[in-house]
């Protein structure tokens, strides 16, 4: 991880700001104690004088490690920063807002008819709206008067009727004709990525997306390794809810502040997450969520006011609404990739996957809908591979190896050139080549596999095997280089043995997934796959087939749905009907636990084979040709023995 510097480590510029974490981690097997940096210097205090420091916050350019530490370095701090890629579905919305403005012409004070200035407030609004049982809570009322009296007894309403009530609530006032807009964020709260989408609630048009890290990731990785985190600490859970929700006001203010508009006049949000996520976002102890029967403290849909949750960058009377959950490990996520799809309208039998560290899945076919979740782990994001790093300008992201040469051709981020393509040097002399992301990784593991240079069972073969001289000894197996940037300073990236075991196992967790779903509905076969979320996006169709990470269908029936779970919160944000209508169909949905199906085992030993081991992908070997070879135990070729 670079840290930014303009003012080569003199203490004054603050690019290099990091956040410590203290306590125990089990992912990385230590305990970070406030001890392990150095104290707080005269230059941080003075800066901290002068321009200040948030709570927490070092300067890297001051702070020493004297001990096992975990660090957080914030997205403004970096120099090579991740490519928060999910961006909007710009499909049409049908508009039916909960939440809307009104104009309304309030009569004065009058003594000779007593009534508070509330009351003739919700009586104009009868009166002129049609507008029934309307209420306020203590910030608005605290607004009125002084509001009234700067309007001339002329104001605008923002008021909210939720698709479960009859009454109305009073969220905002303006005095006069408020014409400067009214507006919603729809926020999908991934374990990697926070992304949201500000939203005019009267067009329905995104003005601005934007997303950040979750910086829970401090925390740990998956999502396991959090509700470890929780367990093991006493105030985790709580460390783990402030800093998202700190995420969260942070990335209100910047896109806010992207779209000119003023966060007063944001009045409505509408959050999707993970089971863990929308625990960890509510205050709400995830620790249940290790262990089966994996219960949740609630799986229905929430209404409440962001001042209840703390989001400071939003007015405390904007209401907040988040979807229900499908099941533990299938969370309000899934429900708004299934309200961007609608599985239970589908004409064909289509699986709907959503990757991610956890990756969820959902079979349709008109008639039923089925869900499940899958233990991906993070590899499929670049996480647990030797060269892997989060998509950033400078990492590969595509890989092609021609199958006579074995040479590579690779594409980084940040540039649309080929490593073969003139320019390509120059394109990328800036931001270098830094590491592999996680579409990259599975192209090129992928890619090993058509080139002859891997086996099925997943094994890489020697130099002599293969007759590539890219592949080099790698202890007692061997590695395949894609980039040696060594003479210029630069990193050696390589696919190793270790790498390919980390993406089988995360691959047939998701095909194990699958087949679990397909056994339920007694099919064999699926018509076609949406591939959703943003690294769903970004995945290679043909790749994906060539791994077996889906089960086998025609490449062309492979689509992506983008960021469908964000689309699926806009609905929902947009719509007041959709919100009834997920809550139905979330009720109706079949679950799987995979962690107590007996078949995902089986399911899972025989996806561990490239593409699989019984599975007979027709459709895949229709356009393809998969090299029979084999580097196991005969002749001893693929691997090195040690001497001595």
């Amino acid at each position: 991880m670079d840290l930014d510097s303009v003012c080569g480590g003199r203490g004054i510029c603050s690019k290099c700001q990091v956040a410590p974490a203290f306590g125990s981690f089990a992912k990385h097997g230590i305990t970070a104690v406030p001890d392990a940096l150095s104290d707080w210097n005269a230059v941080e205090a003075r800066y901290d004088r002068k321009r200040g420091l948030a709570a927490g916050r070092r300067l890297g350019c001051q702070a020493k490690v004297l001990g096992d530490a975990v660090i957080d370095v914030p997205p403004e701090s970096q120099v090579h920063r991740q490519v928060v890629r999910k961006d909007v579905d710009r499909r049409e919305i049908a508009m039916n807002p909960a939440t809307r403005l009104m104009y309304v012409e309030v009569p004065e004070p009058d003594m000779h008819e007593p009534a508070g200035d509330f009351e003739r407030l919700a009586r104009a609004l009868a009166d002129e709206w049609g507008v029934e049982g309307l209420s306020a809570d203590l910030t608005m009322l605290a607004r009125l008067q002084p509001v009234l009296r700067q309007g001339a007894w002329n104001v605008t309403c923002a008021l909210h009727k939720s698709h479960r009530d009859t009454g109305w609530r009073l969220t905002g006032l303006w005095p006069g004709l408020h014409e400067g807009g009214l507006f919603g964020l729809a926020v999908d709260v991934g374990s990697t990525t926070i992304a949201a989408h500000l939203t005019d609630l009267s067009t329905g048009a995104v003005l601005a997306s934007a997303g950040i890290m979750n910086p829970q990731i401090r925390f740990g990785e998956d999502l396991m390794s959090r509700v470890s985190y929780a367990m093991m600490n006493p105030d985790g859970a709580a460390e783990m809810t402030a800093a998202v929700r700190q995420a969260l006001t942070t990335l209100t203010r910047q896109i806010a502040s992207d779209a000119d508009v003023a966060t007063e006049a944001i009045l409505e949000a509408v959050f999707v997450c993970n089971p863990v996520m929308h625990h960890l976002l509510l205050g709400l102890d995830p620790v249940e969520l290790g262990q089966a029967p994996f219960a949740l403290a609630t799986s229905g849909s929430l209404s409440m006011d962001a001042g209840a949750l703390g989001l400071s960058s939003l007015p405390a009377s904007a209401r907040i609404y988040v979807l229900p959950c499908i099941a533990g490990h299938v969370g309000a996520d899934a429900a708004a990739v299934a309200l961007s799809e609608r599985p239970d309208r589908a004409e064909e039998r289509t699986l709907i996957v959503d990757v991610g560290t956890n990756a969820e899945l959902l079979l349709g076919d008109g008639t039923r809908v089925l869900a499940c979740s899958s233990p991906t782990g993070p590899a499929f994001e670049g996480a647990q591979i030797s060269s892997g790093q989060r998509a950033a300008p400078g990492a590969i992201e595509a890989v092609r190896i021609d199958p006579a040469t074995k040479a590579p051709r690779i594409r980084v981020i940040g540039c649309e050139l080929w490593s073969d393509d003139p320019g390509f040097e120059e394109a990328t002399r800036a931001a270098g080549i830094t590491g592999i992301c996680g579409s990259g990784i599975i192209e090129a593991v992928a890619e090993l596999r058509l080139a002859g240079l891997m086996d099925r069972s997943g094994l890489i073969g020697s130099p002599q095997a293969t007759g590539s001289d890219r592949v080099i000894a790698d202890g007692r197996t061997w590695s395949y280089v894609l980039h040696d940037g060594r003479a210029a300073g630069g990193p050696l990236v390589t696919v190793t043995q270790g790498d390919v075991r980390a993406i089988q196992l995360a691959k047939s967790a998701l095909y194990a997934g699958a087949r679990l779903l397909m056994d339920e509905m007694e099919i064999d076969r699926v018509d076609r796959v949406v591939l959703a979320g943003a690294f769903g996006a970004h995945i290679s169709p043909l790749h994906a087939m060539v791994l077996g990470m889906i089960p086998d269908v025609p490449p062309d029936k492979v689509t992506s749905a983008g960021n469908a779970a964000g689309t699926g919160a806009r609905i929902a944000l947009c719509n007041i009907d959709a919100r009834r209508e997920i809550e139905e169909l979330v009720g109706a949905i079949t679950k799987v636990e995979t962690a107590i199906e007996p078949r995902f085992q089986e399911h899972f030993v025989a996806a561990n084979a490239i593409p699989h081991d019984s599975a007979p992908f027709p459709e895949l070997r229709r356009v393809v040709v998969l090299p029979e070879v084999q580097f196991g135990a005969s002749g001893g070729r693929e691997r090195r023995r040690r001497r001595g």
